[in-house]
């Protein structure tokens, strides 16, 4: 009997384990999205107008385009 308890245990370690590992992870990657949100159009008229450039509405689709190509 004393076998059962062990194989038992380790289950229900095992899948206590999976859930908490994965609700953290969870956490984690949302936490590091607001710290680090990914770039979107405002960022990349900035990033233009800190080269001196005023980026029309296709310069700004075609970098965006080329990101999300290059995922």
């Amino acid at each position: 009997m004393d076998i059962w308890q062990t194989i038992l245990y380790l289950a229900i370690g095992l899948v206590g384990g999976a859930v908490a590992g994965f609700f953290g992870a969870r956490w984690y990657f949302q936490r590091e999205l607001k710290k680090n949100p990914p770039i979107n159009e405002k960022m990349i008229r900035a990033m233009f107008l800190s080269m001196g450039r005023k980026p029309s509405e296709a310069q700004v689709r075609a970098v965006i385009n080329q990101m999300n190509s290059n995922r």
